[in-house]
């Protein structure tokens, strides 16, 4: 494993190439070949496809100019050089480092973001990609539900995720568990699972939807279905926790953080969105020019459009 670098001067003229190994060997086979061509870190300009990671951190820390450029805007420029749209790592080697030797003024450079940041970001991508991750299969098991188990949806509607839902559905599986499950243990479920007003209500409420008539599937395809769904379910309950513990995580990180005031000042932002605001813009001064810079960057800049001919 590794990546490939090409290293090429101003005028275009192949000075090394070389494939990189992973870990400190990789960082110091590259800093050994750039440095026979480089007197200082900061004249050596590096294009790379991504903006994090302990390479990223380390050519930073080196002191060199290091650009992350969107793997699309890569393609992009891979068609100016090739029609058959072939990908292999020398020949974007050689692309990534055409780009940031004549179009660099169009791309961004990594920020110094400090520590603190850096975590906040992390741990905001990674709390929205476990509610991504939750919402794929609440869609596997709501079209599971439609298939052998209407009533199911009937009662919980579209808040398959919901601490209700879950605890009622690891009760009753399947439709013929559904109809015989009493009001009362649909009460208690509800109380473990942490609601605490209309537990009554609420529990009449499913109570009625799961005993409802609804068209019923073969014995055996329900009981299929029902280990489906109490994978599902698990599934979802365990994702629950861990979106939970993350958000609390997150919070406490992002009200460190000193921008955090200014960013929940905001209309509108609270900690979990303010922290991926915080995240995805950085806390390095430098990053953006001006407020128009960053509004760019956001994509809610204002643009100006002739207005279509009739």
């Amino acid at each position: 494993m590794g990546c490939r670098a090409a290293v090429v001067d101003v005028d275009w003229r192949p000075l090394a190439r070389a494939r990189v190994p992973e870990g400190i060997e990789g960082v110091a086979k590259l800093h050994e070949a750039l440095a026979e061509h480089a007197e200082e870190p900061e004249e050596v300009i590096i294009g790379i496809e991504t903006d994090r990671g302990l390479l990223v951190g380390a050519l930073v820390a080196a002191g060199y100019r290091v650009f992350a450029i969107n793997p699309l805007s890569v393609d992009r420029y891979r068609d100016r050089h090739t029609s058959s749209g072939a990908k292999s790592d020398p020949g974007d080697a050689k692309v990534l480092a055409d780009i940031v030797r004549t179009d660099r003024h169009n791309h961004r450079p990594v920020a110094g973001d400090g520590e603190l940041a850096e975590g906040i970001k992390l741990l905001a991508r990674t709390h929205q990609s476990f509610i991504w991750e939750r919402q794929r299969h609440v869609n596997r098991l709501r079209s599971a539900l439609r298939e052998f188990y209407p009533a199911a949806l009937m009662a919980f509607g579209t808040e398959l995720a919901s601490p209700d839902a879950i605890a009622v559905l690891e009760l009753a599986p399947t439709p013929e568990l559904g109809r015989r499950l009493p009001r009362s243990k649909i009460a208690a479920a509800l109380r473990r699972a942490g609601r605490q007003r209309n537990v009554d209500a609420r529990a009449s409420k499913i109570h009625q939807g799961l005993r409802s008539e609804q068209l019923r599937a073969s014995a055996g395809l329900e009981r299929t279905y029902g280990v489906i769904t109490s994978s599902l379910v698990g599934l979802i309950a365990g994702l629950n926790v861990q979106i939970t513990g993350l958000e609390q995580d997150l919070h406490g990180a992002f009200e460190q953080h000193p921008d955090a005031e200014i960013i929940l000042s905001l209309p509108g932002l609270g900690s979990t969105l303010g922290a991926r605001v915080l995240g995805e813009f950085g806390d390095d001064p430098t990053r953006y020019r001006d407020a128009r810079a960053r509004r760019n960057y956001a994509g809610t800049v204002s643009v100006a459009r002739e207005p279509v001919p009739r």
